[in-house]
């Protein structure tokens, strides 16, 4: 037998138009009410349809081809099951953050994922992930988890992995006066990506590995600020925490007088196809969006379906993709 509104709310001892408002996620239901229909649809295995509704992804990255490469992704995975992914550019924890996400859940959006978004951000406003599970719509993060008790799944790239595997790399080649050009504090993949760097310089008895980090913006103008720092230290590479940051940092280098990698190494991350074909081609840590992205889609799939899908953060394994704005210092 097949189970519909009517019987979900002759279970739940609510009228057939609450059924379908708290079915579109509609606003306008008490939480106990809501509670009651979300409680019959599990009950008697209602599923919602999915024909038409909307994913929204937040982010605020959207220029980053890696970010566009995982939007397009998701989008792709979701599509054949006719949801529709729309795409929400905003600042990271900004206000814009919350108005979005007000306007899409009273217009029945079904899920929602964080791309980087304010899920990145030591103590973020958890106003809109309260909006959203009291509301039920079911939301994911990417690369950063949620403040608080906030148990959702999150998909992430392993950032201390890929912290080891730059500085590994240009290790190998005879660096030992390696930098960093993170982006600020309280970024949630910055910070662990400053702290696999000091690790990686540590375990190979580099001292006093902190005067080798400096931390500015996820922007070519950061990464080129951040460069001409660590190069008046004496550094001979530098591992950047964006491929964005890693052409800045090019850029500054270049106008200090250096080449690269003649006098001085570079190392991006995010991997996007395009630094293939950049001056020099630029050697990255390449982020996964072919496995992670699809993961993400998934989930959210099984969310709409009422599946159990396990909370806390899932690492992908990142890769080292090595081109030619790295080669061994000076005198080797």
């Amino acid at each position: 037998m097949k189970v519909g509104i009517t019987e979900v709310a002759d279970r739940a001892r609510v009228s057939e138009a609450t059924v379908s408002r708290v079915i579109n996620r509609r606003q306008g239901v008490s939480r106990k009410t809501r509670e009651a229909v979300e409680r019959a649809m599990a009950d008697l295995g209602y599923e919602r349809q999915t024909q038409g509704q909307l994913v929204a992804v937040v982010t605020e990255l959207v220029s980053n081809p890696f970010f566009a490469d995982v939007c397009e992704r998701i989008e792709a995975t979701l599509a054949p099951h006719g949801l529709k992914t729309i795409l929400c550019p905003c600042f990271a924890g900004g206000v814009q953050e919350l108005d979005y996400l007000s306007a899409l859940a009273d217009r029945g959006v079904a899920a929602v994922v964080f791309l980087s978004a304010s899920n990145t951000i030591e103590g973020a406003d958890p106003q809109a992930y309260e909006l959203l599970r009291s509301r039920r719509i079911p939301f994911v993060g990417v690369n950063g988890q949620f403040e608080g008790d906030c148990r959702a799944p999150v998909f992430s790239t392993d950032d201390l992995l890929a912290a080891e595997l730059a500085v590994d790399h240009l290790y190998r080649l005879g660096h030992r006066r390696i930098g960093m050009a993170s982006g600020p504090v309280g970024n949630r993949p910055a910070d662990r990506r400053v702290s696999g760097f000091l690790d990686a310089l540590a375990r190979r008895g580099i001292a006093d590995p902190e005067r080798w980090v400096v931390r500015q913006s996820y922007t070519v103008e950061g990464g080129q600020s951040a460069a001409l720092s660590l190069l008046g230290l004496g550094a001979t590479a530098v591992v950047a925490a964006s491929d964005y940051m890693a052409l800045g940092a090019i850029r500054g280098a270049r106008r200090q007088g250096y080449d690269v990698p003649g006098d001085v190494s570079v190392v991006g991350y995010d991997g996007s196809m395009i630094m293939d074909f950049v001056d020099p081609p630029l050697t990255t840590v390449r982020q996964p969006a072919d496995r992670l992205a699809p993961e993400v889609a998934r989930s959210v799939l099984a969310l709409l379906g009422n599946r159990d899908v396990p909370v806390g953060e899932l690492l992908f394994d990142p890769e080292l993709v090595v081109r030619a704005s790295t080669a061994p210092p000076k005198g080797r």
